[in-house]
Order: structure tokens, then sequence, then C-alpha cells
């Protein structure tokens, strides 16, 4: 879908700072209203009630549960934040694609679980942090650090609610405000389903500015345009200009959008730019046809060293015959030049060979080929037979990623003159190249890498333009 000038320019950059590490969230209670939690307002609704004041006419809410506890309502306030957080709930769509995408640092005021259960849901490893004393350690493993600066709802004792606690917040918890400086220092900030009313956030951006005196990195945010009609929308229109503009101070932009339903949109959009510098490459191989078995396995070999070499990651599933070149072909890669190559850009997911768990082989492959494929913009198709009983059919799985890949908006690239399952998955696009392409024009690419005359020279070169062209659209 098209976008306007700022969104492309932020899309952009902000792909670009994914790429190199760069990038980190800042996430509000807006990102968790949408899975059907409550903001702020709808945590002390029912509170509020019961010492005579109504929410929706109170602005400073963090003094308003400063109220409460003044009245003897801590202990319900901390019964309400267990009851308005359960652990049942589902991330949302905006949840999962952030999880996806090569994002190491995640800040939040939420005291839900949804990051740190969306992560999890997408193969990665959190390192939660809502308590200064977590700061000291580091889970092994990790993928991703979170930073629950106002705690946790499993601890509702310890959570950062009322006016008091943010009063001492630089005082006990100074270890996390530190931490946040320096990533905002360092990172590129999206901050998203946030206010910038929060006291905490705002004494932390005020400190960045003394600090940097202007040099400080461009961060983003999104904003929901006022476009209303009531007799107070002008009055609202001319506020939000005046909040996008003050935050002009802490070099954030502000990134009109029309409703919240269109985030998930640009999010995806910097998805699949940075799924497509991510290249699944599918075959299996119990022989090799035409090529036979040395020019076939230099072939895999030589296609791997090469996208690897433009700067695209690897994602492969060690296939028969087929895992092994292209393992050697990124590392040969990776060790010509260590210092501009990292095996960080190579994605192994062998095959489980054994049932481990309640699960049937055929449902633990499928998951395998669902969560591989999730990582890639492009597939690669090479061979594709296997033995069966002395005989070579069609590898049936490689078929099966195929259909994964188009269900996922990956763009497929079968290598037809390996024959086998490649060349059938190409008469397949052939027939409709529409329905499997899009409007990426490649079909007379495709065509050519069908000619079974081809050395694996002008094949590798092949695959590698297609690979590029497909970037640059």
């Amino acid at each position: 879908m098209p976008f306007s000038a700022p969104i492309e320019r932020f899309i952009t950059c902000f792909v670009k700072d994914l790429r190199n590490g760069d990038a980190a969230i800042f996430a509000g209670a807006g990102l968790s209203v949408a899975a059907g939690h409550v903001n702020w307002t709808g945590l002390f609704e029912n509170a509020a009630k019961e010492i005579g004041l109504d929410v929706s006419k109170e602005y400073d809410l963090v003094s308003l549960a400063q109220y409460l506890e003044n009245k003897g309502h801590r202990t319900r306030i901390q019964q309400t934040v267990i009851d308005s957080f359960p652990v049942t709930t589902d991330p949302t769509v905006t949840h999962n694609i952030l999880s996806r995408l090569p994002i190491k640092i995640f800040w939040t005021t939420n005291y839900d679980n949804l990051i740190e259960k969306s992560l999890i849901q997408n193969g990665k490893v959190p390192d939660v942090k809502h308590e200064v004393r977590q700061l000291g350690y580091s889970v092994s493993n990790r993928h991703v650090t979170v930073y629950k600066m106002h705690g946790d709802s499993s601890r509702p004792f310890e959570a950062i609610l009322t006016k008091g606690q943010y009063e001492k917040y630089h005082r006990t918890h100074l270890a996390f405000l530190n931490a946040l400086t320096g990533d905002l220092m360092s990172k590129t900030f999206l901050f998203i389903g946030f206010s910038f009313s929060d006291p905490n956030l705002n004494y932390v951006l005020s400190r960045l500015v003394l600090q940097l005196e202007g040099n400080s990195r461009e961060h983003y945010c999104f904003v929901k345009e006022e476009t209303g009609t009531d007799p107070d929308s002008a009055y609202r229109k001319v506020k939000q200009e005046l909040i996008i503009q003050d935050l002009k101070r802490y070099n954030i932009t502000c990134l009109m959008i029309e409703d919240y339903s269109n985030i998930p949109d640009i999010l995806s959009e910097i998805e699949r730019r940075i799924n497509m510098k991510s290249i699944f490459i599918s075959g299996s191989a119990f022989e090799y046809g035409a090529l036979g078995e040395i020019k076939g396995r230099q072939l895999v070999h030589l296609i791997s060293a090469e996208v690897f070499k433009a700067g695209n990651k690897i994602v492969n599933g060690f296939g028969l015959g087929i895992g092994s070149a292209v393992i050697n072909g990124a590392l040969e890669t990776i060790f010509s030049d260590p210092k501009a190559y990292s095996e960080e850009n190579l994605i192994l997911r062998p095959f489980p060979q054994f049932e481990t768990s309640d699960k049937k082989l055929p449902v633990l492959w499928e998951e395998y080929r669902q969560q591989m494929l999730s990582y890639a913009g492009i597939a690669i198709f090479l061979f594709g037979n296997k033995n069966v009983g002395g005989k070579v059919e069609i590898a049936n799985g490689i078929i099966r990623e195929f259909e994964i890949a188009h269900s996922k908006g990956l763009i497929p690239i079968p290598v037809a003159a390996t024959g086998y399952a490649a060349r059938q998955i190409f008469e397949m696009i052939q027939t409709e190249p529409k329905k499997y392409l899009g409007d990426t024009d490649i079909m007379p690419e495709l065509t050519q890498l069908a000619d079974e005359t081809l050395s694996i020279e002008a094949i590798r070169d092949g695959v590698l333009s297609i690979v590029n062209k497909v970037n640059q659209s």
C-alpha cells in the first residue's frame, strides 16, 4: 500500500537502523489496548468512583492513584493491577510483528506480559527486567532485553503507580533511568502506544536534551491525527500541534496516521523489507540429475556464497544433500573476511529426526517450516527429490515449503535447471505468474534459469541477479 512521504522516509530509515542493530521500541499502554487490556483511565475507573471522582474528568492520573492510596486503597489498586492484566491474554498482531523484527531492546511502562509472551511465541528468549536488582545479571542465550520500568503485574506491590512513587523514582530506580538514557543515546527508538504524559520518560528526555545539547538521535512516534468535527475538535487540534512541536525538542518526529489500525500495515512493510534481505534456501537431493553430484554440490555452494556476500541472511533447514553445501558456502565467505561477514546472518534449523514430545514428526516438521519461512522474504528452490524404497521421487516437503512461502508472501526463485521439485514449482509459477509473483517482474529471469544447458556459474549469476532485482523493488 502507498504511504505518505514522512512515513516512507521513516520506513527507509528504520529498516536501515534495524539492519545495523540500532533500533529499539518504547511501548506504552496503547500497544496493549488492542488486546483487550485497559489504559490508565480504565484501570482506575471504578476505584475513582469510590472516592467521589469521575475518571473521565481527571487528567493527572498519577495524582489520582495517589489520592486512592491516601484513602487507604493501595491494596485495592494492587488487586486491580492483577485483575486487569490476565496472563492468558494473547498478543496482538502488532506485538507479533515487533517480536519478529531484529529488535534487541524493548522498553515499556506496561505491567502486562504481552511483549515477552509474543517474543517467546516467535522463538526468542527474552531477558525481562522489572526490578533494579535484575539489571545486575543477564539471562543466558537471550535474544532480547525487555525493560519494564514500572514493574510487572505479577508483583503489583512493587509496581510504580502513585505520585509519591514517581517523585522518588530517580532515587529508587536510578539504574533504570541511567540504562534508558544510554539506550536513547545509542538507539533509534520507535515510541508506540505512548501519550508522552509519563513523568519518568519526560524526566529522562529532558536530561538527555541537556546532556547532548541538541545532538541526540532522531526518534519516532505514531500520532493519530485529530480530525474530529465536534465543538472541541479545534481545541484538540491546536493542542496536538503544540505537543508535536514540543516533542521536536527531544528530536522525536511524529508520524501522523489516520487510525491506529494503520500501524500494523506500516510495521508489516518494515518486516517485508527486512525479510527481503533474508533468503530461505529450500532443497533436497538424493541425486543431482544431469548436473551430477560434484557440480550439483558446487552449485549450491556457489549460490550460498554469493548470496551471503551480497549482504543477505541465509535461512536453511539442512536438507538432504543440500544443507552442508549451503553452510560451506556461507562459512567460506565468513572466514574470508570475519570483519565484514557475521555468523549471525546464517540461520540453521535442522529438522528433528525423532519424536521427543507428544507431537508427531510431521507436525514438528510443519512447525519448523512455518517458523523458518517467517524469517525470510525470498525462497530459492533447488533440486527437490528423495529416495523412497530405492526409487527417486519428488520431495513433497519442498513442495510444501513452496506453498508456505506463497502463503507468507515470499518471492519464489525456483532453479528449474536443477529439475525435480524445483522444475515443478517453476511450471506452477509459469502457469499463473501473477498469483505467485504479484507485481514482481522476474518471470523472464526465472525462465532463463530453466535452461539445463547453463553452466553452474551462469545459474549462480542468474540467481544473484534476481535476488538483487527483488531487493531493489
